[in-house]
């Protein structure tokens, strides 16, 4: 009995332990033993006492069932591309909760028979852009541009100006995505001025469409200029406009951001965009044009392997009816009340010091545009133990300081962030 690893308890008897008994019900037995597992080995190591090993497994068990751990985005940036990008409305989560049970995705309960799949996000999307003739969604807007090349453009040249060929991250560029569906590109201009004589001049009997895409991840300043969407919707091909950043309808902070209603307004036949950046929705890729059009892309046979689930039908619909998501209050905010809110949290914290910064947009929609924003300031030290803490928050580091942008932080966290910060100092 002197070797403390025989009073380590059985798996069996740390499971029964009410805590545990209770978390297997709601994160799984598999998850459930291997923290019990872990505090175990700690007890063999001599790290802990064995009689603290459930003590231990219930301070270790994680709050869901998932790796994915919910941050603060004390970033300065609205749409964060790697946390997640646009984090979205608790109407928008509730759907997602209602949309995990069973549920009439593709079942008409009056008839008794198969139904028009998503129906009720296309009808929100066909309501909030009432110049579209048909509606359609896929996995992304990635996903968007590969069915209307496949659709519209197989074996096929799309015509595309040079300042145009953007690189749309993670090294995907859309050059290398409309070749992948056996298109062929037909560059036209060159990187800072396209006229339309340049895409009139490229047009055959070999032409799939005329593709414009807006280049939202970057700027080309100076001697510039650039075919617009009327001029081009003159062409005797079909046009298609990437938009990107997901506006349905224009935007008072973002006048020069494109939106679908403006651009179809203008003669595009087929607008695609994100449904998880400025729409402030879920991860998906909007089609919205002539409805002829995109029916064909619906009944193309690559539709049915890129469409989305019925978790994301539910969060489109929820953000397009519901009330404004997380991104669209972020881009209204009022510097002066983010301002009000950083020197009530700097009060309250020693060494911290409420200033004026700028945020951004971020996730390749608006670039150059700047939000003049506020936040609370930190010594530099601050920003690894904020991201390791509960919850993380995520900050940036400028002029030598962790800065904690309040742009995307909701006013309802600011106690949240508070105690965060204390337990870094503590």
């Amino acid at each position: 009995m002197g070797d403390p690893r025989r009073r380590v308890p059985r798996t069996d008897v740390v499971l029964a332990h009410p805590r545990l008994a209770a978390a297997e019900r709601t994160l799984g037995r598999a998850l459930v033993k291997a923290v019990v597992a872990e505090a175990q080995q700690r007890a063999r190591a001599g790290e802990i006492e064995p009689e603290q090993v459930a003590e231990h497994a219930v301070a270790a068990l994680p709050a869901a069932a998932t790796s994915l751990r919910p941050v603060l985005n004390a970033t300065g940036v609205v749409v964060h591309t790697n946390l997640g990008r646009a984090p979205l409305s608790q109407a928008a989560l509730d759907a997602v909760v209602t949309a995990g049970r069973a549920t009439d995705v593709e079942f008409d309960l009056a008839t008794g028979r198969r139904a028009r799949r998503g129906r009720g996000a296309l009808a929100a999307l066909a309501r909030a852009v009432p110049a579209a003739g048909g509606v359609h969604v896929v996995n992304n807007n990635a996903a968007a541009l590969l069915l209307a090349a496949l659709t519209l453009a197989p074996g096929k040249e799309i015509v595309l100006s040079r300042g145009e060929l953007v690189e749309i991250g993670d090294g995907f560029r859309i050059p290398e995505l409309l070749a992948a569906a056996g298109s062929r590109l037909r560059e036209v201009g060159t990187t800072n001025r396209t006229s339309l004589r340049d895409y009139a001049g490229a047009i055959g009997p070999d032409t799939g469409f005329v593709l414009k895409v807006h280049p939202s991840n970057f700027q080309v300043t100076g001697f510039t200029s650039a075919a617009g969407i009327a001029e081009l919707a003159e062409l005797d091909v079909p046009l298609v406009v990437d938009i990107g950043s997901g506006l349905l309808a224009p935007h008072p902070v973002l006048p020069d951001e494109p939106d679908a209603t403006t651009a179809l307004k203008q003669g595009a036949d087929l607008v695609t965009a994100s449904g998880d950046k400025l729409l402030g929705g879920p991860q998906a890729g909007l089609l919205l044009g002539e409805a002829g059009l995109v029916e064909r892309l619906r009944r193309h046979p690559a539709a049915r392997a890129l469409r989305v689930d019925k978790l994301t039908l539910a969060a489109l619909e929820a953000t397009v009816l519901g009330p404004p998501p997380p991104v669209v209050e972020a881009l209204s905010a009022k510097q002066a009340d983010l301002r009000a809110r950083a020197e009530r949290i700097a009060a309250a914290l020693p060494g911290a010091e409420a200033v004026d910064c700028v945020a951004a947009v971020g996730g390749g929609g608006a670039p150059g545009v700047e939000l003049p924003s506020a936040g609370v300031r930190l010594p530099e030290s601050y920003a690894r133990p904020l991201r390791e803490g509960v919850p993380p928050v995520v900050g940036r580091l400028e002029a030598g300081h962790c800065l904690l942008d309040l742009r995307m932080v909701d006013a309802a966290d600011d106690d949240v962030l508070v105690a965060a910060v204390r337990a870094c100092s503590s």
